[in-house]
């Protein structure tokens, strides 16, 4: 993962009705500041895009596959340039790939059973989800029984709680909507920037805390 400055910290997650929607967006997150880009394979054509787009942002930016299930997913997203994987639960397939193509990977777990299975897989960040159930003095509690627990929550995310996870010891944390809102249905690339900003800026005043 990418961790220049406080927006290094953060993963935007792109699930559109097409991939091709992807180009502006990650543009513009790019200009705002975002280095860690995760493409979902619930967005058609995601794969065929991934080359063009690493392409794109050179060593700017790490671009990588989400919602990766299977061995077949997480091969077909190594093989289509993928620079991490990203599963929404414990995968164990997927994990094995990861390991031999030399490729992070970020696996989804809540409860502490769920952890210690993602540890045991050694996924090298653990996917706090869907983090806004529980809140950020959840991952304040699970530090008590694993204190090097490289946590990422994700699902629910916004500017707010963003500061309050990376208070809590949260070495990232992943957002979608609210941050990219409209803007892959179209919606103006203006308001996204904004977004970026406030979500900089939040960041920021939570680091001076």
């Amino acid at each position: 993962m990418t961790t220049a400055g406080v927006l290094g910290k953060v993963i935007a997650v792109l699930r559109a009705a097409n991939a091709d929607r992807y180009h502006p967006v990650v543009d513009e997150l790019i200009a705002g500041g975002i280095r860690n880009i995760e493409l979902t394979l619930t967005t058609p054509g995601t794969l065929d895009v991934v080359h063009q787009l690493r392409a794109g942002v050179g060593d700017c930016a790490r671009i990588g596959v989400g919602t990766v299930t299977t061995s077949t997913s997480a091969g077909d997203a190594i093989r289509a340039g993928a620079q991490f994987l990203v599963t929404p639960g414990v995968a164990v397939g997927p994990a094995e790939l990861a390991r031999q193509h030399n490729v992070p990977i970020m696996m989804g777990a809540l409860t502490p059973t769920e952890i210690m299975a993602a540890i045991e897989c050694e996924a090298d960040l653990i996917k706090i989800f869907p983090a806004s159930t529980v809140g950020a003095d959840y991952l304040t509690q699970l530090r008590g029984p694993f204190p090097d627990l490289q946590a990422v929550p994700s699902g629910g995310v916004d500017s707010a709680s963003a500061r309050d996870w990376l208070a809590a010891g949260a070495v990232a944390v992943s957002i979608g909507g609210p941050l990219i809102g409209d803007a892959l249905r179209g919606g103006s690339l203006r308001d996204l920037a904004a977004r970026i900003r406030k979500l900089e800026q939040a960041l920021k005043s939570g680091e001076s805390c």
